[in-house]
């Protein structure tokens, strides 16, 4: 790779870094170990860079190697430390729009009852704004696959919030909340 294509992988790597994040947050729903696995994800790709070929969508190639690094660290996560609620509970900021934030809660656990192949397709098309073909391509399944995966996905919320039947996990909504809203904001930018 010269010294210009590496510039520009570079520079196209370090763009993509706010969408890294957002999608590690929308599969993790831990900002730190999100921020992990996106750093993690940068790191890869960087020394992977000589097996990127320019001019094909980076986008796609980055967000493979995060949902891969997701899937292997799920993998070992049985032998990691478990979350300490109450040093959480200390950082949470406040968050003004308290109907918002309650929605996006909602949302947000009604989500974590879908099966992860569901969740994943609706955050990639829906919050990542991938096309169904470039979605397929990262999970490695069919197109039809991904639009029936999007689709179940879809109707297993309206069925959710209609019967109201999901797990409240008891978490506040502030911190985040906040922290999904910036998400969505970074994924539609």
């Amino acid at each position: 790779m010269d010294l210009q294509t590496q510039k520009t992988f570079e520079r196209d790597l370090v763009a993509l870094i706010p969408h890294l994040r957002a999608f590690a947050r929308s599969l993790c729903g831990n900002p730190a170990m999100a921020d992990d696995l996106a750093q993690e994800a940068v790191a890869k790709a960087w020394a992977s860079r000589a097996s990127f070929t320019m001019g094909t969508n980076m986008k796609a190639w980055t967000f493979m190697i995060l949902r891969n690094q997701f899937y292997s660290d799920k993998r070992r996560s049985w032998r990691s430390v478990a979350l300490d609620q109450e040093m959480a509970e200390r950082t949470l900021v406040a968050n003004t729009n308290f109907d918002g934030a309650i929605a996006l809660d909602d949302l947000r656990q009604a989500m974590m009852m879908l099966p992860e192949n569901q969740r994943e397709a609706l955050i990639l098309i829906g919050a990542g704004g991938f096309s169904y073909e470039e979605a397929a391509e990262m999970i490695g399944v069919a197109v039809g696959t991904v639009k029936s995966r999007v689709s179940r996905a879809r109707a297993e919320l309206v069925n959710l919030f209609e019967s109201g039947d999901y797990v409240r996990d008891g978490k506040p909504a502030g911190e985040a909340m906040a922290s999904m809203l910036r998400t969505l904001e970074q994924l539609a930018a």
